[in-house]
């Protein structure tokens, strides 16, 4: 059987596609513990310093599998503990991207719906193919996209976030883009190639301040602006004392490349 997420290593990179090209990459049952086997994989791999998220076909993600929705309805109790579960397991998907030490760029292409969306905006980073869709279009068959909702509208102003969430209307990359959901937009020929360059930049940069500064980036996104400060400013403090660093800036004052042991 073909794999229905596949993963490819090089240079430090690992790219991960989601592969159901049929049923538009759904996160179908299957889909979604693939996704969490590669996160706890990745969790784990220090040899891994930049993770590209891609569909095949002609998708992204057309976010949850509805027909495997409809048949949890079957059980005695209407569905409930499997909805309960399916979205306790899709939020745990999603905030382990976030929680991943290396940072996660979406490369999505075609359309990027419900919890296709939300999978883009839990992604640190988004290089969209020219003429992508985005969309959180629950709302138009009845079932309003809370769980996307989250992660949207910490990516982007409230009010266009609410507008998405209940009119179900789709935007386009140049809407995406200047609202921050996407970083930018770029031909679909070039996707493949601009997502990679973005990834060789992060990769060439020192690894565990990297991670350092992601983790940090979201916790004190959590905080109030004093406690925010002080946890940054600890682990700046923290960062100073490394070797590595203490080389990076002895390097830029001298005008040469830095010596770096990790």
């Amino acid at each position: 059987m073909t794999e229905i997420l596949s993963r490819k290593d090089a240079g430090g990179i690992a790219t991960l596609t989601l592969n159901a090209p049929d049923r538009l990459n759904a996160l179908s049952d299957a889909m979604l513990a693939a996704l969490q086997t590669q996160i706890d994989a990745l969790a784990d791999d220090p040899a891994t310093l930049v993770v590209i998220l891609k569909g095949a076909g002609k998708a992204f993600c057309a976010g949850h599998d509805l027909k495997e929705m409809q048949a949890g309805r079957q059980a005695e109790d209407g569905g409930q503990a499997y909805f309960a579960d399916l979205f306790a397991r899709c939020t745990k998907v999603m905030t382990g991207l976030i929680r991943l030490p290396q940072p996660v760029i979406a490369a999505p292409h075609g359309i990027a719906t419900a919890a296709g969306c939300q999978l883009v905006a839990s992604c640190d980073l988004a290089i969209a193919a020219e003429g992508t869709r985005f969309g959180v279009n629950g709302v138009n068959i009845g079932l309003f996209c809370s769980t996307p909702m989250v992660a949207l509208s910490r990516n982007i102003p409230r009010k266009q976030a609410f507008e998405m969430l209940t009119t179900g209307e789709f935007i386009e990359c140049d809407r995406a883009e200047a609202l921050g959901l996407i970083n930018r937009a770029v031909p679909h020929e070039r996707l493949e190639t601009e997502s990679r360059a973005l990834a060789e930049t992060l990769a060439k940069k020192l690894n565990p301040a990297v991670r350092i500064g992601k983790r940090t980036f979201y916790e004190q996104l959590e905080m109030r602006l004093d406690a925010a400060y002080a946890h940054a400013g600890s682990v700046m403090v923290e960062n100073m004392m490394w070797r590595d660093t203490d080389e990076g800036i002895s390097a830029f004052l001298e005008k040469r490349p830095p010596n770096w042991r990790t």
